[in-house]
């Protein structure tokens, strides 16, 4: 499924499950997710880099 924009569209609940998991935000896993579409192992491979470079 895609958004009127044309990026894909994740659950609410994987969303958040995804976020958990990798130590990102919510809206950090949207916007991966928009980049690079919606395959779980490289949304969480983003995921944690981005939210190790914060830490």
């Amino acid at each position: 499924m895609a958004d009127e924009a044309g990026r894909p569209r994740l659950s609410d609940d994987y969303v958040r499950a995804l976020a958990r998991e990798s130590g990102a935000t919510e809206q950090q896993i949207r916007d991966i997710a928009s980049l690079i579409g919606t395959d779980r192992s490289s949304i969480l491979r983003e995921a944690r880099l981005l939210s190790r470079d914060k830490g």
